[in-house]
């Protein structure tokens, strides 16, 4: 029974609880001579959540204490079969390679058109997306693919975007001359902090690489006579075409441009490290360290190239961050935006290459789309993420299993 009278007081209480937490925000508006209630907003709300609560209640009652045939078990039982259906075209999708390359070259030849066909604001947007595309596929190498957690990844994507700001101000170096070295100096500050972390794991990881997430960010704000300061650096060109001056709106386009060919060039980079035998020996590592250690694996060095690997990306991508807003500051690299990150990761699927391309474009191009909800928008973009962990915690499309089959049985399977 969906409305018992205990699931309907524990609803109550929800909203109740919840309407008392959002009032000093929703419920009172500060004018210039006065405060303003707004009661309704806050009513509102907790209606809304008064009916999550019931069905939330009620779907994990029936979870816990089993599913009967027919009645509302019939509708819990259509949900599982349309989750069972997506998940069997989700691996339908990754066993046919013909329709995979068919999808890709759709989906290639869609983005290359996007900017003649749109407005400029969607262009800047998608690039955006594109970058954050690089980010989180270097971030699986060493979350996904290595399973160590990191929390301060934004400190590398930091040093990507100062060092071709401070290169261009302080030494005129212009954007495809800052590239390699911006990619290097991410590096060496990934293996920098690889090393102090060799024995760590698990949370005491996620603390250690937090804490120099934070430690740069407030480099960046207190060295302001080199950087800038809290103010940032400003005036940050665009990336030229063969030295011809481009107007805004074609060096936006160009700049959309090289963000989609750098993030193609980051999922080819990334599928095929993952097939190879680092990325082999990173899967291992992922699995079991001291049995990969007593298979032969090199922990220390293993470690050290993940690092090294997502941190080049991070580089990258902070280069092409610079040249796109044509300014930065510290707050621009803050740990929420690790967060952010590390979300499209486990969204996709950790591990899988297309399904964290997929959860970076959504988390990207979702809160731009929703501003039409205003002050909702971040409620609305959390929620859906809440009801994706608890429905598919595996991620949207989690990566393929590998499977081994020695030769004398697969010729055998095939004879039959």
């Amino acid at each position: 029974m969906l409305f018992s009278p205990k699931r309907f007081l524990r609803a109550m209480l929800i909203s109740i609880w919840f309407m008392i937490l959002v009032f000093p925000v929703m419920g009172i508006k500060i004018s210039k001579k006065a405060y303003i209630f707004l009661p309704e907003r806050v009513m509102i709300f907790g209606g809304i959540v008064f009916a999550i609560a019931i069905f939330w209640t009620w779907y994990f009652d029936r979870r816990e204490n089993g599913i009967p045939e027919g009645g509302d078990g019939a509708f819990l039982s259509a949900i599982k079969a349309g989750a069972a259906r997506i998940g069997g075209a989700v691996n339908t999708l990754q066993s046919n390679k013909t329709l995979g390359h068919g999808l890709m070259a759709a989906a290639l030849l869609f983005f290359a058109v996007i900017p003649h066909v749109t407005s400029m604001y969607q262009t800047t947007i998608l690039a955006l997306a594109f970058i954050y595309v690089m980010l989180a596929l270097g971030l699986n190498i060493i979350v996904g693919i290595a399973g160590q957690l990191v929390l301060g990844y934004a400190a590398f994507y930091a040093v990507g975007a100062y060092t071709y700001a401070l290169l261009n101000q302080y030494f005129g170096l212009g954007f495809w001359a800052c590239l390699p070295i911006a990619g290097f100096l991410a590096v060496i500050a990934g293996v920098m902090i690889g090393f102090p972390v060799l024995r760590l794991r698990g949370d005491y990881l996620a603390i250690v690489t937090l804490g120099f997430g934070e430690i740069t960010r407030l480099l960046l704000t207190n060295l302001s006579g080199i950087t800038g300061g809290a103010k940032g650096i400003t005036k940050i060109p665009r990336p030229a075409l063969f030295g011809i001056d481009l107007s805004p709106d074609m060096s936006s386009i160009y700049v959309y441009y090289l963000a989609l060919l750098a993030a193609i060039i980051t999922i080819v980079v990334v599928a095929r490290l993952r097939d190879s035998r680092v990325g082999l020996a990173l899967q291992a590592l992922r699995e079991d360290e001291i049995a990969s250690e007593a298979m032969g694996i090199n922990i220390s060095s293993t470690k050290l190239q993940a690092f090294a690997l997502c941190s080049c990306w991070a580089g990258f991508a902070g280069v092409l961050l610079a040249a796109r807003n044509n300014y930065i500051n510290p707050q621009s690299f803050s740990f929420m935006d690790s967060c952010m990150i590390l979300s499209a990761v486990v969204l996709g699927g950790m591990g899988s290459i297309w399904g964290v391309v997929i959860g970076a474009m959504l988390l990207t191009l979702m809160p731009e789309y929703l501003r039409a909800f205003s002050e909702y928008r971040m409620l609305l973009f959390g929620a859906l993420m809440v009801v994706m962990m608890l429905f598919r915690p595996q991620g949207m499309i989690p990566p393929a299993k590998r499977e081994y089959r020695p030769k004398a049985l697969a010729e055998e399977g095939g004879q039959k």
